[in-house]
């Protein structure tokens, strides 16, 4: 490829809203455009990266029975009720009607797709187990689109749904996907994924996990103990909390006024927090009669995820007019209070001289005790694990990093097969619905995660297994005669030998070539000059190490066949 003839520009200054240096280099480097808030035009250097990233994942997919197929972007309405979820899920489903007012979807994800293909086609466990894979765009409406390609609201994504005839079965085949994905990032030079247990969240199922780029602009908290490598994202962490005190206060009520929050109350009452439950209120989505109040210690924070699993719908943080809840006020002794669904986090159990809410307004009880006085039948984990707290398996003390998810798995067992009456002939000859798993990989956000930890000041620095092209061939003052004329035979007999080669034409000044091939991260860089035309040799330059090495013509090729190897 000529340079003078690709389509994109390089530019000096990043976009003023990119804040990440994946989105900042794919910029400037003229990989990516953006077309409106999270979506972007790959320009050609970003698509040729996307493209290997896709035929490393399609290798591993194949290698383990994998079979490609390519579901609609557009579904009807009447496929995601089945699964029930066209209600369920919000606002970053896309719902529309066509000309004849039909209720249609964009596709975000593919279950039900997968399970509709396997519909009337599928129908003896003799055909079971098997796999099924796409490559294809896909569209949430993200609320909040940030860092590039990082979160987007159109995506490329990989996603693979296996049907199988037992839940062992799937296990197995679970395992054989989590090691491909392994395979995978080590192959696209991701070094620093992890993987970790997660929420199953709107896929269902109760076994999910996610594989993370540990990155300090990840938007995933993600719980690490640095002793058992025991790792789970914050949604479902868990951690064994300090020890409370255990001795017995007088119960009183009493006068705090104005104070509402944590801070004030403990402030009134010279108390820290860990001597204080705090009330927080919820309203179940879609049901106005029942209010969920989550009780737990005045230093934890509420984890909407595992609450969200308990109540078993989707929650959202309560206006309390007209509730008969008295806002700072909120305890959890004589809650005398209909329809509400009241949850004791595991961080109050042994906690017995507390503050708490005197359900009245302007004042508090001291002294009160879990056992004596509120006697919950169960305490439940629904508060956010902090760093220092202890490691559930080994007790050492837990550190919180951030990550990108870039990939996640999970068992969903029978959810969408019995919704969409899905099912096989077995050998005693009875029906039954087939265990599903289902595999997702975000091609544009491998691409960015890539660009995000292979980078340096200059710009990108592309493994050599992704590189848009492996050879930047740099012609400086080809203005030359010499210098063209030899720039333009190696161009031709390298691109003859299939080495991928990223011609600088250009006229312009050595300054800015050297520049552009660092800012683009092209992994091999061969400069023609007059110099070294008059040396007699050709000079190499790896972009990762910034090694020289110095060769003749006639030996170029076989000293690249050295260095490019993946």
């Amino acid at each position: 490829m000529r340079i003078s003839k690709l389509v994109g520009e390089r530019l000096k200054d990043a976009p003023a809203n990119a804040t990440s240096r994946s989105h900042i280099y794919l910029s400037r480097a003229g990989y990516i455009k953006q077309v409106a808030n999270g979506i972007y035009t790959f320009l050609p250097p970003a698509e040729k990266v996307s493209k290997k990233i896709q035929d490393i994942i399609r290798e591993e997919m194949d290698a383990i029975d994998g079979q490609e197929v390519l579901f609609p972007v557009v579904m009807p309405r009447e496929l995601w009720d089945l699964s029930g979820r066209y209600q369920s899920i919000g606002a970053e489903l896309v719902r529309f009607k066509d000309r004849s007012q039909h209720d249609l979807v964009l596709g975000m994800t593919h279950e039900e797709a997968a399970v509709h293909a396997a519909l009337g086609t599928v129908k003896s466990y003799e055909q079971l187990p098997f796999m099924i894979y796409q490559i294809q765009t896909k569209f949430r409406d993200e609320a909040r689109a940030r860092a590039g390609l990082i979160r987007v609201r159109e995506f490329l994504m990989k996603d693979a749904y296996s049907f199988h005839t037992t839940q062992e079965d799937l296990e197995n085949y679970y395992k054989k996907v989590y090691d491909s994905y392994i395979r995978i990032f080590s192959r696209i030079g991701l070094k620093k994924v992890i993987s970790v247990h997660s929420d199953s969240g709107m896929m269902g199922g109760k076994v999910a996990d996610e594989f993370q780029l540990l990155t300090d602009i990840g938007e995933d908290t993600i719980i690490i103990c640095p002793n058992c490598d025991t790792a789970s994202n914050i949604d479902v962490a868990c951690s064994v909390i300090d020890d409370n005190d255990h001795i017995f206060g007088v119960k009183q009520e009493v006068f705090t006024g104005e104070a509402k929050t944590i801070d004030e109350v403990c402030s009134n009452l010279n108390k820290n927090p860990k001597q204080v439950v705090k009330a927080v209120c919820y309203a179940i989505i879609g049901n106005d009669k029942n209010v969920v109040i989550a009780f737990l210690r005045g230093d934890k924070e509420v984890n909407e995820a595992k609450l969200k699993s308990l109540v078993g719908s989707d929650i959202a943080i309560k206006d309390l007019e007209d509730s008969g809840l008295i806002k700072g006020n909120i305890g959890c002794v004589n809650l005398n209070l209909e329809n509400a669904l009241i949850y004791y986090d595991k961080s109050l159990e042994g906690l017995e001289s507390f503050v708490t809410g005197a359900n009245k307004e302007g004042y508090h009880f001291i002294g009160v005790s879990m056992t004596r006085d509120v006697k919950p039948d169960k305490y439940v984990d629904i508060s956010k694990v902090s760093e220092g707290e202890k490691c559930p398996v080994c007790g050492a003390n837990l550190l919180v990093k951030n990550g990108i998810e870039i990939g996640n798995i999970f068992q969903l067992g029978t959810r969408y097969t019995s919704k969409m009456g899905l099912t096989i002939h077995m050998p005693d000859g009875s029906q039954a619905n087939p265990v599903m798993g289902c595999y997702g990989i975000g091609i544009g956000r491998c691409l960015a995660s890539i660009a995000e930890e292979n980078c340096d000041e200059k710009g990108l620095v592309w493994p050599m297994s992704v590189a848009p092209w492996h050879i930047y061939l740099c012609a400086i003052r080809n203005d030359d005669q010499n210098v063209k004329e030899q720039a333009e035979r190696l161009y031709d007999k390298l691109t003859a030998e299939n080495f991928e080669v990223l011609y600088d034409d250009r006229i312009t000044s050595a300054g800015v070539k050297l520049t552009d091939s660092e800012l683009m991260g092209i992994p091999v860089r061969i400069v023609i000059s007059p110099k070294t035309i008059e040396n007699g040799e050709l000079e190499i330059t790896i972009r990762k190490t910034g090694e020289k090495i110095f060769v003749k013509e006639e030996n170029l090729s076989k000293k690249l066949d050295e260095i490019i190897v993946y």
